[in-house]
Protein backbone atom coordinates (compact mmCIF):
# COMPACT_ATOMS: atom_id res chain seq x y z
CA UNK A 1 0.00 0.00 0.00
CA UNK A 2 1.27 3.48 -0.85
CA UNK A 3 1.50 6.34 1.63
CA UNK A 4 -0.86 8.08 -0.78
CA UNK A 5 -3.74 6.84 1.38
CA UNK A 6 -2.36 8.85 4.32
CA UNK A 7 -1.83 11.85 2.02
CA UNK A 8 -5.50 11.69 1.04
CA UNK A 9 -6.48 11.83 4.69
CA UNK A 10 -4.15 14.79 5.19
CA UNK A 11 -5.89 16.59 2.31
CA UNK A 12 -9.37 15.68 3.60
CA UNK A 13 -10.19 13.75 0.41
CA UNK A 14 -11.49 10.28 -0.33
CA UNK A 15 -10.47 7.97 -3.18
CA UNK A 16 -13.62 8.60 -5.19
CA UNK A 17 -13.01 12.36 -5.23
CA UNK A 18 -9.39 11.93 -6.30
CA UNK A 19 -10.43 9.49 -9.05
CA UNK A 20 -12.87 12.06 -10.45
CA UNK A 21 -10.21 14.79 -10.32
CA UNK A 22 -7.77 12.61 -12.26
CA UNK A 23 -10.39 11.20 -14.67
CA UNK A 24 -9.31 7.73 -13.52
CA UNK A 25 -11.61 4.81 -12.85
CA UNK A 26 -12.12 4.15 -9.12
CA UNK A 27 -10.89 0.59 -9.61
CA UNK A 28 -7.68 1.80 -11.29
CA UNK A 29 -6.99 4.23 -8.45
CA UNK A 30 -7.63 1.52 -5.87
CA UNK A 31 -5.10 -0.74 -7.58
CA UNK A 32 -2.59 2.12 -7.59
CA UNK A 33 -3.02 2.95 -3.89
CA UNK A 34 -3.41 -0.55 -2.50
CA UNK A 35 -1.04 -2.50 -4.73
CA UNK A 36 1.28 0.09 -6.34
CA UNK A 37 -0.04 -0.98 -9.76
CA UNK A 38 0.00 2.00 -12.13
CA UNK A 39 -2.23 2.24 -15.25
CA UNK A 40 -0.16 0.98 -18.16
CA UNK A 41 -1.84 3.34 -20.61
CA UNK A 42 -0.63 6.46 -18.76
CA UNK A 43 2.78 7.97 -18.17
CA UNK A 44 3.61 7.30 -14.50
CA UNK A 45 5.52 10.52 -13.86
CA UNK A 46 2.79 12.66 -15.45
CA UNK A 47 0.16 10.95 -13.30
CA UNK A 48 2.29 11.47 -10.18
CA UNK A 49 2.52 15.18 -10.89
CA UNK A 50 -1.25 15.39 -11.41
CA UNK A 51 -1.90 13.62 -8.09
CA UNK A 52 0.58 15.84 -6.24
CA UNK A 53 -1.00 19.00 -7.68
CA UNK A 54 -4.47 17.92 -6.54
CA UNK A 55 -3.26 17.03 -3.03
CA UNK A 56 -1.41 20.32 -2.61
CA UNK A 57 -4.39 22.28 -3.88
CA UNK A 58 -6.64 20.55 -1.35
CA UNK A 59 -4.33 21.46 1.53
CA UNK A 60 -2.02 18.47 2.04
CA UNK A 61 1.39 19.41 3.39
CA UNK A 62 4.40 19.34 1.08
CA UNK A 63 6.14 16.88 3.40
CA UNK A 64 3.26 14.41 3.19
CA UNK A 65 2.92 14.81 -0.58
CA UNK A 66 6.66 14.27 -0.95
CA UNK A 67 6.35 10.73 0.46
CA UNK A 68 2.94 9.90 -1.00
CA UNK A 69 4.33 7.47 -3.59
CA UNK A 70 6.45 5.48 -1.17
CA UNK A 71 5.27 2.09 0.03
CA UNK A 72 3.91 2.29 3.55
CA UNK A 73 6.02 0.31 6.00
CA UNK A 74 4.59 -2.78 7.68
CA UNK A 75 5.75 -4.54 10.83
CA UNK A 76 8.14 -7.35 9.95
CA UNK A 77 5.75 -9.92 11.41
CA UNK A 78 2.79 -8.62 9.42
CA UNK A 79 2.32 -10.17 5.96
CA UNK A 80 1.56 -7.86 3.03
CA UNK A 81 -2.19 -7.89 2.46
CA UNK A 82 -3.29 -8.92 -1.00
CA UNK A 83 -7.02 -8.56 -0.36
CA UNK A 84 -8.88 -6.38 -2.83
CA UNK A 85 -10.83 -3.42 -1.57
CA UNK A 86 -14.63 -3.59 -1.49
CA UNK A 87 -14.74 -1.27 -4.48
CA UNK A 88 -12.35 -3.51 -6.46
CA UNK A 89 -14.46 -6.56 -5.75
CA UNK A 90 -17.66 -4.88 -6.92
CA UNK A 91 -16.06 -3.56 -10.12
CA UNK A 92 -14.66 -7.01 -10.90
CA UNK A 93 -17.82 -8.94 -9.95
CA UNK A 94 -18.29 -11.86 -12.33
CA UNK A 95 -21.04 -11.63 -14.95
CA UNK A 96 -24.22 -13.12 -13.52
CA UNK A 97 -26.87 -15.01 -15.48
CA UNK A 98 -30.47 -15.19 -14.25
CA UNK A 99 -31.48 -18.82 -13.69
CA UNK A 100 -34.66 -20.39 -15.02
CA UNK A 101 -35.73 -21.07 -11.41
CA UNK A 102 -35.44 -17.36 -10.58
CA UNK A 103 -37.40 -16.28 -13.64
CA UNK A 104 -40.18 -18.74 -12.83
CA UNK A 105 -40.33 -17.91 -9.12
CA UNK A 106 -40.48 -14.16 -9.70
CA UNK A 107 -42.67 -14.48 -12.82
CA UNK A 108 -40.26 -12.56 -15.05
CA UNK A 109 -41.36 -12.75 -18.69
CA UNK A 110 -37.83 -11.74 -19.71
CA UNK A 111 -34.57 -11.12 -17.98
CA UNK A 112 -34.91 -7.52 -16.69
CA UNK A 113 -31.18 -7.01 -17.12
CA UNK A 114 -30.83 -8.32 -20.67
CA UNK A 115 -29.51 -5.85 -23.28
CA UNK A 116 -32.14 -3.36 -24.42
CA UNK A 117 -33.83 -4.17 -27.71
CA UNK A 118 -34.73 -0.72 -28.99
CA UNK A 119 -34.30 2.99 -28.34
CA UNK A 120 -37.64 2.99 -26.50
CA UNK A 121 -36.13 0.73 -23.83
CA UNK A 122 -33.12 2.97 -23.14
CA UNK A 123 -33.26 4.58 -19.69
CA UNK A 124 -32.20 8.22 -19.77
CA UNK A 125 -31.26 10.49 -16.92
CA UNK A 126 -31.09 14.26 -17.56
CA UNK A 127 -27.31 13.87 -17.94
CA UNK A 128 -27.44 10.94 -20.38
CA UNK A 129 -30.22 12.69 -22.35
CA UNK A 130 -27.79 15.57 -22.88
CA UNK A 131 -25.12 13.11 -24.07
CA UNK A 132 -27.59 11.55 -26.51
CA UNK A 133 -28.49 14.94 -27.99
CA UNK A 134 -24.82 15.94 -28.17
CA UNK A 135 -24.04 12.75 -30.09
CA UNK A 136 -26.82 13.45 -32.57
CA UNK A 137 -25.61 17.02 -33.01
CA UNK A 138 -22.06 15.79 -33.67
CA UNK A 139 -23.44 13.43 -36.30
CA UNK A 140 -25.51 16.13 -38.02
CA UNK A 141 -23.06 19.01 -37.90
CA UNK A 142 -19.59 17.50 -37.64
CA UNK A 143 -18.77 17.87 -33.95
CA UNK A 144 -15.89 16.36 -32.00
CA UNK A 145 -16.63 14.74 -28.64
CA UNK A 146 -15.47 12.00 -26.29
CA UNK A 147 -17.89 9.97 -24.17
CA UNK A 148 -16.12 8.64 -21.08
CA UNK A 149 -17.43 6.21 -18.50
CA UNK A 150 -16.65 3.19 -16.37
CA UNK A 151 -17.11 -0.33 -17.69
CA UNK A 152 -20.85 -0.96 -17.77
CA UNK A 153 -21.81 2.71 -17.46
CA UNK A 154 -23.91 2.65 -20.66
CA UNK A 155 -21.48 3.97 -23.30
CA UNK A 156 -22.20 1.24 -25.84
CA UNK A 157 -25.94 1.57 -25.25
CA UNK A 158 -25.78 5.24 -26.24
CA UNK A 159 -23.72 4.34 -29.32
CA UNK A 160 -26.33 1.79 -30.40
CA UNK A 161 -29.07 4.34 -29.70
CA UNK A 162 -27.29 6.78 -32.04
CA UNK A 163 -26.96 4.18 -34.81
CA UNK A 164 -30.65 3.25 -34.51
CA UNK A 165 -31.68 6.92 -34.58
CA UNK A 166 -29.71 7.43 -37.81
CA UNK A 167 -31.29 4.33 -39.37
CA UNK A 168 -34.92 4.74 -38.30
CA UNK A 169 -34.99 8.45 -39.17
CA UNK A 170 -33.28 7.95 -42.54
CA UNK A 171 -30.62 10.48 -41.64
CA UNK A 172 -28.12 10.98 -44.50
CA UNK A 173 -25.22 10.14 -42.19
CA UNK A 174 -22.53 7.57 -42.97
CA UNK A 175 -21.11 6.05 -39.80
CA UNK A 176 -17.46 5.02 -40.05
CA UNK A 177 -16.34 2.52 -37.41
CA UNK A 178 -12.74 1.27 -37.66
CA UNK A 179 -12.20 -2.23 -36.31
CA UNK A 180 -10.57 -2.06 -32.88
CA UNK A 181 -10.09 -5.77 -32.18
CA UNK A 182 -6.81 -6.17 -30.35
CA UNK A 183 -6.21 -2.41 -30.27
CA UNK A 184 -3.73 -1.14 -27.67
CA UNK A 185 -1.88 2.13 -27.26
CA UNK A 186 1.48 0.56 -28.11
CA UNK A 187 2.67 -2.22 -30.40
CA UNK A 188 4.12 -4.29 -27.56
CA UNK A 189 0.76 -5.07 -25.96
CA UNK A 190 -1.26 -5.22 -29.20
CA UNK A 191 -1.89 -3.36 -32.44
CA UNK A 192 -2.11 0.41 -32.51
CA UNK A 193 -4.80 2.13 -34.57
CA UNK A 194 -2.96 4.54 -36.85
CA UNK A 195 -4.19 7.41 -39.00
CA UNK A 196 -3.63 5.27 -42.11
CA UNK A 197 -6.11 2.70 -40.74
CA UNK A 198 -8.67 5.45 -40.14
CA UNK A 199 -8.17 6.67 -43.71
CA UNK A 200 -8.80 3.13 -44.96
CA UNK A 201 -12.01 2.89 -42.91
CA UNK A 202 -13.24 6.22 -44.30
CA UNK A 203 -12.61 5.19 -47.90
CA UNK A 204 -14.20 1.77 -47.37
CA UNK A 205 -17.39 3.48 -46.16
CA UNK A 206 -17.54 6.60 -48.33
CA UNK A 207 -16.02 5.28 -51.57
CA UNK A 208 -15.99 1.46 -51.43
CA UNK A 209 -14.09 -0.35 -54.13
CA UNK A 210 -11.65 2.47 -54.85
CA UNK A 211 -8.01 1.49 -54.33
CA UNK A 212 -6.08 3.62 -51.86
CA UNK A 213 -3.11 5.64 -53.05
CA UNK A 214 0.28 4.46 -51.84
CA UNK A 215 1.91 7.66 -50.61
CA UNK A 216 0.55 9.23 -47.39
CA UNK A 217 0.08 12.67 -49.02
CA UNK A 218 -1.85 11.20 -51.96
CA UNK A 219 -3.89 8.94 -49.68
CA UNK A 220 -5.08 11.76 -47.42
CA UNK A 221 -5.82 14.00 -50.40
CA UNK A 222 -7.90 11.11 -51.74
CA UNK A 223 -9.78 10.88 -48.43
CA UNK A 224 -10.44 14.64 -48.43
CA UNK A 225 -11.75 14.55 -52.00
CA UNK A 226 -14.00 11.54 -51.30
CA UNK A 227 -15.50 13.19 -48.21
CA UNK A 228 -16.03 16.47 -50.09
CA UNK A 229 -17.78 14.79 -53.03
CA UNK A 230 -20.00 12.80 -50.68
CA UNK A 231 -20.81 15.95 -48.66
CA UNK A 232 -21.79 17.86 -51.79
CA UNK A 233 -24.17 15.01 -52.58
CA UNK A 234 -25.99 15.72 -49.33
CA UNK A 235 -24.29 13.21 -47.02
CA UNK A 236 -22.78 13.67 -43.59
CA UNK A 237 -20.03 11.54 -42.06
CA UNK A 238 -19.37 10.42 -38.49
CA UNK A 239 -16.24 8.62 -37.31
CA UNK A 240 -16.97 6.52 -34.19
CA UNK A 241 -14.10 4.84 -32.34
CA UNK A 242 -14.96 2.53 -29.43
CA UNK A 243 -12.40 1.50 -26.81
CA UNK A 244 -10.76 4.86 -27.55
CA UNK A 245 -8.81 4.73 -24.29
CA UNK A 246 -6.56 2.36 -26.26
CA UNK A 247 -5.66 5.01 -28.84
CA UNK A 248 -1.99 6.02 -28.87
CA UNK A 249 -1.21 9.70 -28.37
CA UNK A 250 0.06 10.18 -31.97
CA UNK A 251 -3.29 8.97 -33.35
CA UNK A 252 -5.20 11.27 -30.99
CA UNK A 253 -3.12 14.15 -32.34
CA UNK A 254 -3.83 13.10 -35.93
CA UNK A 255 -7.59 13.14 -35.27
CA UNK A 256 -7.38 16.93 -35.17
CA UNK A 257 -6.29 16.87 -38.82
CA UNK A 258 -9.20 14.63 -39.81
CA UNK A 259 -11.56 16.95 -37.95
CA UNK A 260 -10.20 19.94 -39.86
CA UNK A 261 -11.11 18.50 -43.26
CA UNK A 262 -13.58 21.05 -44.59
CA UNK A 263 -15.61 22.17 -47.54
CA UNK A 264 -15.93 25.91 -47.10
CA UNK A 265 -17.38 26.48 -43.64
CA UNK A 266 -18.63 22.91 -43.33
CA UNK A 267 -16.80 20.20 -41.40
CA UNK A 268 -16.69 17.04 -43.48
CA UNK A 269 -16.23 14.60 -40.60
CA UNK A 270 -17.71 14.43 -37.12
CA UNK A 271 -15.73 12.43 -34.57
CA UNK A 272 -16.98 10.53 -31.52
CA UNK A 273 -14.57 8.75 -29.17
CA UNK A 274 -16.01 6.25 -26.69
CA UNK A 275 -13.82 4.94 -23.91
CA UNK A 276 -13.16 4.33 -20.25
CA UNK A 277 -11.84 6.87 -17.78
CA UNK A 278 -8.25 6.54 -19.02
CA UNK A 279 -9.38 8.34 -22.18
CA UNK A 280 -10.17 11.48 -20.17
CA UNK A 281 -6.72 11.28 -18.61
CA UNK A 282 -5.13 11.16 -22.06
CA UNK A 283 -7.23 14.17 -23.06
CA UNK A 284 -6.13 16.18 -20.03
CA UNK A 285 -5.52 19.81 -20.99
CA UNK A 286 -2.29 19.69 -18.98
CA UNK A 287 -0.87 17.13 -21.41
CA UNK A 288 1.00 19.26 -23.99
CA UNK A 289 1.03 16.42 -26.50
CA UNK A 290 -2.74 16.63 -27.07
CA UNK A 291 -3.41 20.28 -26.27
CA UNK A 292 -4.68 21.10 -29.77
CA UNK A 293 -7.03 18.11 -29.65
CA UNK A 294 -8.37 19.03 -26.21
CA UNK A 295 -9.18 22.54 -27.41
CA UNK A 296 -11.54 21.06 -30.02
CA UNK A 297 -12.94 17.99 -28.28
CA UNK A 298 -15.80 18.11 -25.77
CA UNK A 299 -15.35 15.43 -23.08
CA UNK A 300 -18.54 14.23 -21.38
CA UNK A 301 -18.55 11.71 -18.55
CA UNK A 302 -21.33 9.23 -17.82
CA UNK A 303 -22.09 9.52 -14.11
CA UNK A 304 -23.33 6.74 -11.78
CA UNK A 305 -27.07 6.44 -11.14
CA UNK A 306 -26.83 7.89 -7.64
CA UNK A 307 -29.96 10.05 -7.84
CA UNK A 308 -31.85 7.86 -10.31
CA UNK A 309 -31.51 4.38 -8.82
CA UNK A 310 -35.19 3.84 -7.98
CA UNK A 311 -36.36 5.12 -11.37
CA UNK A 312 -33.82 2.91 -13.14
CA UNK A 313 -34.88 -0.20 -11.22
CA UNK A 314 -38.57 0.51 -11.87
CA UNK A 315 -37.82 0.95 -15.58
CA UNK A 316 -35.87 -2.30 -15.78
CA UNK A 317 -38.42 -4.44 -13.95
CA UNK A 318 -41.25 -2.90 -15.98
CA UNK A 319 -39.54 -4.31 -19.08
CA UNK A 320 -40.23 -7.74 -17.55
CA UNK A 321 -43.81 -6.90 -16.73
CA UNK A 322 -43.29 -6.61 -12.97
CA UNK A 323 -43.54 -3.53 -10.74
CA UNK A 324 -40.50 -2.81 -8.60
CA UNK A 325 -42.45 -3.06 -5.30
CA UNK A 326 -43.34 -6.69 -6.06
CA UNK A 327 -39.65 -7.63 -6.04
CA UNK A 328 -37.88 -5.15 -3.74
CA UNK A 329 -38.99 -2.99 -0.86
CA UNK A 330 -37.48 0.38 0.05
CA UNK A 331 -35.03 -1.21 2.48
CA UNK A 332 -33.72 -3.53 -0.24
CA UNK A 333 -33.22 -0.59 -2.60
CA UNK A 334 -31.29 1.30 0.07
CA UNK A 335 -29.20 -1.79 0.76
CA UNK A 336 -28.26 -1.91 -2.91
CA UNK A 337 -27.33 1.76 -2.75
CA UNK A 338 -25.15 1.21 0.32
CA UNK A 339 -23.47 -1.81 -1.21
CA UNK A 340 -22.53 -0.02 -4.43
CA UNK A 341 -21.44 3.21 -2.76
CA UNK A 342 -19.44 1.78 0.13
CA UNK A 343 -21.56 3.80 2.51
CA UNK A 344 -20.63 6.98 0.64
CA UNK A 345 -16.91 6.29 0.16
CA UNK A 346 -17.30 5.73 -3.60
CA UNK A 347 -20.00 5.02 -6.17
CA UNK A 348 -20.18 2.22 -8.71
CA UNK A 349 -23.91 2.58 -9.24
CA UNK A 350 -23.51 1.81 -12.92
CA UNK A 351 -25.94 -0.43 -14.84
CA UNK A 352 -23.58 -3.41 -15.13
CA UNK A 353 -22.73 -3.49 -11.41
CA UNK A 354 -26.43 -3.09 -10.51
CA UNK A 355 -27.38 -5.91 -12.88
CA UNK A 356 -24.78 -8.31 -11.51
CA UNK A 357 -25.67 -7.73 -7.86
CA UNK A 358 -29.44 -8.01 -8.40
CA UNK A 359 -29.15 -11.05 -10.66
CA UNK A 360 -27.07 -12.82 -8.01
CA UNK A 361 -29.61 -11.80 -5.35
CA UNK A 362 -32.57 -13.06 -7.41
CA UNK A 363 -30.83 -16.38 -8.02
CA UNK A 364 -30.04 -16.72 -4.30
CA UNK A 365 -33.62 -15.84 -3.34
CA UNK A 366 -35.00 -18.47 -5.71
CA UNK A 367 -32.68 -21.10 -4.28
CA UNK A 368 -33.69 -20.22 -0.70
CA UNK A 369 -37.39 -19.82 -1.53
CA UNK A 370 -37.52 -16.15 -0.47
CA UNK A 371 -40.38 -14.41 -2.35
CA UNK A 372 -38.94 -10.88 -2.24
CA UNK A 373 -35.45 -9.41 -2.16
CA UNK A 374 -34.42 -8.21 1.30
CA UNK A 375 -31.67 -5.88 2.45
CA UNK A 376 -29.83 -8.76 4.16
CA UNK A 377 -29.91 -10.85 0.99
CA UNK A 378 -28.55 -8.02 -1.17
CA UNK A 379 -25.76 -7.16 1.26
CA UNK A 380 -24.81 -10.85 1.45
CA UNK A 381 -24.30 -11.61 -2.25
Amino acid sequence: MLKLKAALKDAGMNQATLARELALSPAALAQLINHDQWPKSLEQETLKRSIANVLLREGASKAVVGTAFEVAGLPETAPQSTAMSEEDEIMLLRKQQLTQEARQMFNLARDPFAPVRSAQEVFLTPASRYVREALRDAARHGGFMAVVGESGAGKSTLRRDLIEWISTNNQPISVIEPYVLGMEDNDIKGKTLKSSHIAEAIMATVAPGIALKRSPEARFRQVHNALRESHRSGNRHLLVIEEAHGLPIPTLKHLKRFFELEDGFQNLLGIVLIGQSELAQKLDERNPGVREVVQRCEVVRLQPLDNDLEAYLAHRFNLSGRPLNDLMDDMAVEALRRKLTGGGAFSVLYPLAIHNVLTAALNEAAELGIPKLTDELIMGV
